[in-house]
């Protein structure tokens, strides 16, 4: 499975990118390819605060819909309407065109709870 280094997970499979305290979130390549064919996202909206470890939307698949937690706390900057039309973007590109949503961090401290890539392959190895 497809670890990027460069980003920040969670336990629930959602991985963060940080440039200057903007924070991109999507799933992990581990949690397309476990949910299978995506069919339908809701992503937060454009001025909701998130808070980590929180539900702010909902992945559906066909076999199964989950939460989507947020890994971090802040505002709600961006959300990506082309997943939102075309949620399958997210099992082909998880990692780049697949982004969910973008967060203004309210407190950068919360990345230090987050999983660097070498535990988050651990994790996923079992």
């Amino acid at each position: 499975m497809l670890v990027p280094d460069d980003l920040h997970y969670t336990e629930s499979h959602e991985w963060v990118s940080v440039k200057d305290g903007l924070a991109t979130v999507g799933i992990t390549d581990f949690a397309q390819h476990e949910l299978g064919d995506i069919v339908f996202l809701e992503l937060p909206e454009i001025g909701a605060k998130v808070s980590a470890g929180e539900p702010c939307g909902i992945i559906e698949a066909v076999k199964s819909a989950e939460d989507l937690n947020s890994p971090v706390s802040g505002k709600v900057e961006e959300k990506n309407q082309d997943a939102e039309d075309s949620p399958e973007i997210v099992n082909k590109s998880p990692y780049e065109d697949g982004w969910l949503y973008r967060v203004q961090l309210s407190n950068t401290d919360e990345l230090e709870n987050l999983l660097t890539a070498q535990e988050y392959s651990k994790l996923i190895e079992g």
